[in-house]
């Protein structure tokens, strides 16, 4: 079950359980679209793998199965986007 976490680790941008602004790799390392699509350029600075958007657990299930509260952020940020 996926961990749904709570904010882009590169610039800490809240992304509750519902936003449609999530992006996430196989790992579950969680950016924001803004930093996936921007500085990552749509590949996971952790393991290179494809960032692709997070789904949408239903409210029904959510309430079953919450989403995780642990924030994960890196110290240094995003890196700068590639020219």
């Amino acid at each position: 079950m996926l961990e749904l976490r709570p904010n882009c680790e590169c610039c800490d941008r809240d992304l509750p359980p519902e936003s449609r602004d999530a992006m996430i790799c196989t790992f579950e390392c969680t950016y924001c679209v803004e930093c996936a699509t921007g500085a990552l350029n749509g590949i996971c600075p952790n393991c290179s793998g494809e960032l692709v958007r997070r789904p949408v657990r239903p409210a029904a299930a959510l309430a079953r199965h919450p989403a995780s509260a642990k924030r994960v952020l890196k110290a240094e940020g995003c890196p700068p986007k590639a020219a």
